[in-house]
């Protein structure tokens, strides 16, 4: 997917590109708007490109930092949920990434995961504990397969810098409103003080007005528009990507229905992260989920593409599906020289044969997620010689803890995490 990788590149710098001469032109106007004057106009461009470029390197050296904590993503380690970690190994070989990502969950009964990082190299992948606990191997398998391709198809990296710029413009607006707004309370401000000085300096400002108000609903809406639209073709790309890595469509398709049926609300979830998750997790009860405003495919559709597939695995399996669904004989979604190349080495193959597996019951995935949960609070672990698993929480004072089946009183070795 080599060629697949260097068109995204080459998109990654149109859109940066683009939504700055887009934030160069707000902040033109907001300088005008403060400062007067084209001298003015140039000072909020130079704000605007100061703003852009802090921005801009804070998500490329510490947006993954970032996003983790505003997700409230807690980083786990192999010991802590073995079954994760292993599913994540084998997509990481399957996917071919020179580096295995670090490992978040994330405490929610809500299903969603995502991919974040600047490259394979300084990659993580979040999962909440409502999706851990509701998939099965082959199910968690393809979830995992989609966040590995957008880290591979360097997806990530354009999500977050699109998002610092979607922010910046609209911080940029919000100030010029402001303005307008105290501008109106205070009796006019700088337009006073340009009327006194002719007409001419009154109808400047008129116009820069215009122009303001225009730009300050504008902006942010069209910054937003590009911004899940390229979203929503990324997610394409990943799920074509998820049935090659996995080599088993089935298994994402089931991950997918799950989480479309999933009522429990993402709490850390907001406009500019939304984009990053495996489905919508801003979705309401009533909106389209093809909505313009949507930063992803309906899932309805992505569902019946990866099972319409005909038995294949590969990429132009997906790209003949994605086109049989939407009823078009021309150009798919999966760029040529990717499907000709087979993706980063990998053959397209046929659909692997699932052999029946032992897999954990609900109940036992939700014990085994809620014990990880537990251990990321501190939580002390002791089994009582009754078999009972007692979870001590850390600022427990006693030393001795009763076992509330058989009554017996077990010491706890040493001192507990505080």
């Amino acid at each position: 997917m080599w060629d697949q990788i260097a068109a995204n590149r080459r998109k990654s710098i149109i859109l940066v590109v683009s939504m700055a001469m887009l934030l160069f032109v707000v902040g033109f106007v907001v300088g005008m708007l403060f400062f007067g004057g084209e001298a003015g106009g140039i000072i909020g461009i130079a704000m605007a490109a100061i703003i852009w470029i802090v921005m801009t390197l804070a998500a490329y050296y510490a947006g993954n930092d970032i996003f983790l904590s505003i997700s409230k993503a807690r980083k786990i380690e192999k010991q802590d949920h073995p079954r994760l970690f292993n599913v994540v190994e084998e997509m990481k070989i399957a996917s071919g990434l020179s580096k295995m990502p670090d490992v978040y969950i994330i405490d929610t009964p809500a299903l969603n995961a995502f991919a974040t990082g600047r490259d394979a190299d300084h990659a993580a992948v979040a999962i909440t504990s409502g999706l851990l606990q509701k998939l099965n191997r082959d199910e968690l398998q393809g979830v995992i397969a989609h966040e590995m391709a957008h880290i591979n198809n360097r997806d990530v990296l354009l999500m977050m810098m699109a998002g610092v710029m979607m922010g910046a413009i609209v911080m940029l607006a919000d100030m010029a409103m402001y303005y307008l707004f105290f501008s109106a309370v205070m009796g006019g401000g700088r337009g006073r003080q340009n009327r006194r000085g002719g007409s001419e300096g009154g109808q400047a400002y008129i116009i820069i007005l215009i122009v303001a108000i225009v730009l300050i609903i504008v902006a942010p809406i069209l910054a937003q528009i590009i911004y899940f639209a390229i979203s929503r073709k990324r997610e394409y790309l990943a799920d074509a990507s998820a049935a090659q890595y996995t080599r088993y469509p089935e298994g994402l398709a089931s991950a997918l229905e799950k989480l479309s049926t999933s009522t429990a609300e993402l709490q850390s979830a907001n406009r500019a992260t939304a984009p990053m998750y495996i489905v919508n997790p801003l979705h309401r009860k009533g909106m389209k989920m093809s909505d313009l405003s949507s930063t992803h495919p309906p899932i309805s559709e992505r569902i019946k593409i990866l099972r319409s597939m005909g038995g294949g695995a590969g990429l132009s399996d997906y790209d003949s599906a994605y086109r049989k669904v939407h009823g078009t004989s021309g150009a798919g979604i999966v760029p040529a020289a990717a499907m000709a190349g087979g993706g980063m080495g990998l053959a397209a193959g046929p659909v692997q044969a699932r052999e029946a597996q032992q897999e954990p019951e609900e109940l036992e995935r939700a014990r085994e997620t809620s014990d990880v949960l537990w251990k990321l609070s501190d939580y002390t672990f002791l089994t009582c010689t009754c078999g009972t698993k007692l979870k001590i929480p850390p600022k427990f004072k006693s030393k001795v803890v009763k076992c509330p089946h058989c009554g017996a009183s077990n010491s706890i070795p040493g001192p507990l995490k505080l």
